[in-house]
């Protein structure tokens, strides 16, 4: 889709693309069913038991951070940060946004781009 961007003088308007929406529902899914190896590539410090183990958001050794392997819950309980979904772990061990974050799962993932729209 296409929206009409700023003038560029004599009334001549630019399309400009707009942003594609992310689909959060399948990139989430498709990391649930691969979630053991995609924590072990974002938390490489971990261990896996029924959860993925480790000391931080960053993968060092530890216990205080807990991936649920079957759910995707996940807490750091040193720090408080906690969420119920891949895409928000993704999002919180690289600092960026759940739509960023979403994007880069779904390159991980070899999904199309990620997005509708």
């Amino acid at each position: 889709m296409m929206r009409v961007g700023r003038t560029q003088g004599r009334g001549e308007r630019r399309a400009t693309p707009r942003a594609a929406r992310v689909d959060f529902a399948a990139i989430n899914a498709a990391a649930l069913a691969r979630l053991p190896e995609l924590v072990a590539q974002l938390l490489p410090g971990g261990r896996e038991r029924r959860e993925w183990v480790c000391g931080d958001l960053t993968g060092r050794a530890g216990r205080s951070c807990k991936v649920n392997l079957v759910t995707g819950r996940w807490a750091d309980f040193a720090t408080g940060d906690k969420g119920g979904e891949p895409v928000s772990l993704a999002a919180a061990v690289w600092r960026c946004s759940q739509s960023e974050a979403a994007r880069r799962l779904a390159q991980m993932l070899g999904l199309e781009g990620g997005a509708n729209g």
